[in-house]
């Protein structure tokens, strides 16, 4: 089933003027529900740029976007706000906790601006954290965990709120390679059970968690690969052979 697709999209920064800037490109893609996709590219590629339009936080110059064959640009800005917090998940590098806050009170916040009973959020939080193996932290603070402990609060608390597709931005980038790996493999662990994943990231090791790597450049996603039945060590190889002759033209440059 055909989770995410788009249809020509294009974003265009200071549209119709001279310095006028083509961040996306005509870009045609299809993500099925339970996918692990991986988007890979150098530095003003258009990554930042095509996941804002993914997730409704952009509006596209043209084209079209459909989640779950809904088409999210024609919603209104109520309804745009609604569907991104009930059916879309965020993780970022920074864990964007509040520290005022318990880890319990984290992960229950989205699930009271969903207008959740008591009852149920008291359920989904215990249930969400003993499922990430977190339940000890619950009473604690975010400064009284690790950054790993901290990005799997994160993780909890976009799961509880059980969402189409959980979009991860560069989620190791503050973490050492030891807990990283950690968080992939939960990560891993989650699309194994059927959550659908869109990760960005600058690291081939992590890239090599997914099943599928697009590479943007200029706006267009210019390679794509399957990992399909391939091992790990296989597909790395593939991402390290397309980064490495990337990051040499632009070196070369």
């Amino acid at each position: 089933m055909e989770l995410l697709k788009t249809s020509n999209i294009s974003k265009i920064y200071n549209y119709g003027k001279e310095n006028q800037v083509v961040a996306l490109n005509n870009i045609n893609l299809s993500i099925p529900s339970g996918e692990f996709v991986v988007v890979m590219g150098p530095s003003g590629a258009g990554k930042s740029t095509l996941l804002s339009v993914l997730t409704t936080i952009l509006e596209p110059t043209s084209g079209e976007v459909y989640i779950d064959g809904e088409n999210i640009n024609q919603m209104d800005d109520v309804k745009r706000s609604e569907f991104r917090y009930k059916e879309l998940g965020f993780i970022y590098q920074n864990f964007n906790l509040i520290e005022s806050l318990t880890i319990f009170e984290n992960i229950a916040l989205p699930l009271s601006l969903a207008d959740d009973t008591r009852k149920e959020i008291y359920r989904k939080v215990n249930e969400t954290a003993k499922h990430l193996g977190i339940e000890s932290l619950l009473m604690k603070y975010p400064m009284e965990c690790s950054g790993g402990q901290q990005q799997r609060v994160a993780v909890a608390r976009t799961l509880a709120n059980s969402p189409k597709l959980i979009v991860a931005d560069e989620p190791t980038g503050n973490l050492d390679s030891t807990t990283s790996h950690e968080v992939m493999k939960l990560l891993s662990k989650l699309n194994k059970e059927g959550t659908t994943i869109l990760l960005v990231t600058h690291d081939s090791t992590i890239a090599s968690y997914g099943s599928r790597l697009l590479y943007i450049n200029d706006g267009v996603i210019e390679k794509e690969i399957v990992r399909g039945n391939k091992d790990k060590k296989t597909f790395f190889n593939e991402i390290v052979d397309i980064h490495s002759k990337e990051t040499f033209l632009e070196d070369d440059d």
